[in-house]
């Protein structure tokens, strides 16, 4: 199990679960990597300063909303949470529904919920059965990762289930999509094609067995790359070095230091004349004009 990645407390009326919240779901299938076709190189991902071109650090990153006139105003951590305190420490149930008036294109991410402190598991347990007993899910408040969510608290098993939804406005309208009418008389169905699909659903409906589905392609791409691999259809990658953060900064053009340089070089060059340089009387010719001379760096 990953660690906790929110603490604090499920709310419902004057009664308080202390609870940790974890991913219920992970990552499955094929971890590509990306390869610059043209030599094979690593592609990575950093986080670049788009005016310096120099990557930096995480800490130095601060959140900032654009405003009309292009000011930013920049926000830390501590503000956001200070500003709305209720939703970021807890999860707040505002009231309880039946499961099936959710609709399934609301469900968005899943995450367990475990009680947390000293006496918090009875009355975890209480709040569990509770909701079994009354056959509801809570619908919640929860703030996560700077942004609030609508949830549905449920009883799973042994665990509370708290599964993010969306919010309503975040679901498009079906009236932009070209759909046929509702209802079997607008859609002209014919009770003998209804009858047939009736008694095909029934011989394939059974009993819901989460295990009993697998996620096959991740095999099939494995199968094919064991073919290519005896076929000997292999690319050699060489690893690219990280470095020093100092390293990698001086692989970085910094464009205000190349015009000081270059400013200074002018300045010398013109203020100082080679030792075999001698003074000539009448304008200078095309061929001296056209290659001054150049002096030579220590």
């Amino acid at each position: 199990m990953p660690r906790a990645i929110w603490k604090g407390a499920i709310t419902f009326g004057l009664v308080n679960v202390p609870i940790a919240l974890y991913p219920a779901s992970q990552d499955g299938g094929i971890d590509f990597d990306w390869l610059d076709k043209r030599s094979m190189d690593p592609v990575g991902y950093k986080r670049i300063n788009k005016r310096t071109g120099k990557e930096i650090e995480g800490d130095d990153i601060v959140k900032g909303i654009k405003q009309e006139g292009g000011d930013y105003v920049v926000l830390s951590d501590e503000q956001i949470r200070a500003a709305y305190p209720k939703s970021t420490q807890t999860i707040e149930i505002e009231s309880f529904v039946k499961a099936a008036e959710i609709d399934f294109v609301l469900l968005e991410k899943p995450y367990y919920l475990e009680p947390s402190g000293k006496g918090s598991a009875k009355v975890y347990a209480l709040l569990r059965e509770s909701m079994r007993e009354a056959g509801v899910i809570g619908i919640a408040r929860v703030v996560m990762h700077t942004k609030e969510h609508l949830a549905a608290l449920m009883p799973s098993g042994p665990a509370l289930i708290l599964n993010t939804i969306r919010w309503a406005s975040e679901i498009r309208p079906v009236s932009e999509l070209k759909l046929p009418p509702d209802g079997k008389t607008a859609a002209n169905l014919k009770p003998g094609e209804l009858k047939m699909a009736a008694q095909l659903i029934s011989d394939m409906t059974g009993k819901w067995k989460p295990a009993d589905y697998t996620e096959n392609f991740s095999a099939a791409v494995h199968k094919l790359v064991n073919r290519k691999i005896k076929a000997g259809e292999t690319e050699s990658v060489t690893p690219v070095e990280e470095g020093s953060k100092e390293e990698r900064a001086s692989n970085v053009i910094d464009l205000t230091e190349l015009l000081a340089k270059s400013l200074k070089r002018k300045t010398d060059t013109a203020g100082k004349a080679p030792p075999s340089a001698k003074p000539k009387a009448g304008p200078p010719s095309k061929k001296a004009a056209a290659k001054p001379p150049v002096r030579k760096r220590a």
